[in-house]
């Protein structure tokens, strides 16, 4: 019987440790899915002011660094950029109209993004009326290769090689200050459950482990 048991030990570790690592796969695999630069808010609707979050992955195949992103913007009323160490701003303002059709990230010489990492830049602007808003993006290296995020989706609805970072406006009664800290919780959790879910696994993966080694030493 003690071999029996020792066999079935044995055959447990790869499902238990296979399931462990498909659990911490779902919490690494969303993040990686898509290297794309992507605009991000929270509760963002038309009309409102709201601070777009736009995730910039470095994607250099060479080692070149990202050293400078401009975002154009569907000239906006109002538009400020968030202070980041290491990058300096500038807005393009119409002085005659008043207002800001593109903002310019430039990073200070040494600094960039590298491609095993990657950059939030964040500006509170107001949004236009509609159901959505793009903004083209154009990412430069420092070997001077330039990469432009300007693509619609396809005719068939899939995604193109360099799709525009494209932020879905809500409704404007649904988008209130109440709602805020609803929707921090609610992703909280989301994220708590998960990684609640990869620990089990891990943990159940340790235990067949150290059962195989007593079973082992038994026998």
């Amino acid at each position: 019987m003690k071999p029996t048991a020792g066999v079935a030990s044995r055959a447990l570790i790869p499902v238990v440790v296979t399931s462990a690592m498909v659990s911490v796969g779902l919490l690494t695999g969303t993040a990686s899915a898509s290297a794309h630069v992507h605009a991000d808010s929270d509760n963002a609707a038309p009309g409102r002011t709201a601070v777009v979050t736009f995730r910039v992955p470095g994607e250099s195949e060479t080692g070149a660094l990202t050293t400078q992103l401009k975002v154009d913007l569907p000239d906006v009323a109002s538009a400020r950029t968030e202070v980041m160490p290491g990058w300096t701003a500038h807005l393009d303002r119409a002085p005659d109209a008043g207002t800001v059709s593109a903002v310019t990230w430039t990073a200070a010489p040494g600094t960039g993004i590298s491609s095993d990492q990657f950059a939030l830049f964040r500006i509170s602007v107001k949004l236009p009326e509609g159901d959505a808003v793009s903004f083209p993006t154009t990412q430069t290296y420092s070997d001077g290769t330039v990469v432009r995020w300007d693509q619609p989706p396809l005719a068939d609805g899939s995604e193109p090689e360099y799709p525009v970072p494209t932020l879905a406006l809500g409704d404007t009664q649904a988008a209130t200050a109440d709602d805020h800290p609803v929707a921090i919780a609610q992703s909280a959790a989301t994220d708590n459950s998960a990684r609640w879910l990869a620990g089990g696994a891990l943990a159940v993966a340790a235990i067949a482990v150290a059962g195989t080694v007593l079973v082992r030493r038994r026998s």
